[in-house]
């Protein structure tokens, strides 16, 4: 059963945690690793190193897109690749994130969760508001 008065704010509450988590992430690669050490890191998992930009503008910019609610789910529903990818570098490493180099837990509940805010939407106070193909609009009381 949903509660009809109080999903938007759930939704919006799942929104603006997702949309942080993915700005910190490139905060992250942007200052502390640097995306020089980003690049290696990739290089050193297998991954070109090409990547590292187009993987930090993606946190940043779709992170930016999901908090704002503008096209999120669209957004959360395009990183999901991203997430899997992640997933699947830390899965060698075991379960629990905080193994060395990480584990596959935190990675594989993100991409649930964005998959989980395509599905359920934007939620309150989002800029740009999608529904998805076949959605119908809620009856006006």
């Amino acid at each position: 059963m949903i509660d009809s008065r109080l999903a938007p704010y759930g939704a919006l509450g799942l929104r603006v945690a997702l949309g942080l988590m993915f700005i910190a992430h490139a905060y992250l690669k942007l200052v502390i690793f640097t995306p020089a050490g980003f690049t290696g890191f990739l290089g050193q998992v297998g991954l070109p190193g090409f990547l590292a930009w187009p993987i930090i503008l993606a946190e940043l910019l779709g992170g930016l897109a999901i908090l704002l609610g503008f096209y999120g789910r669209y957004v959360s529903l395009a990183l999901v690749p991203l997430l899997l990818g992640a997933l699947m570098v830390h899965a060698p490493n075991g379960w629990v994130f905080n193994a060395p180099n990480g584990g596959w837990e935190y990675p594989a509940f993100l991409a649930l969760a964005a998959f989980a805010h395509a599905l359920i939407g934007d939620g309150a106070l989002a800029l740009k508001p999608t529904r998805l193909a076949g959605e119908r609009r809620p009856a006006i009381a």
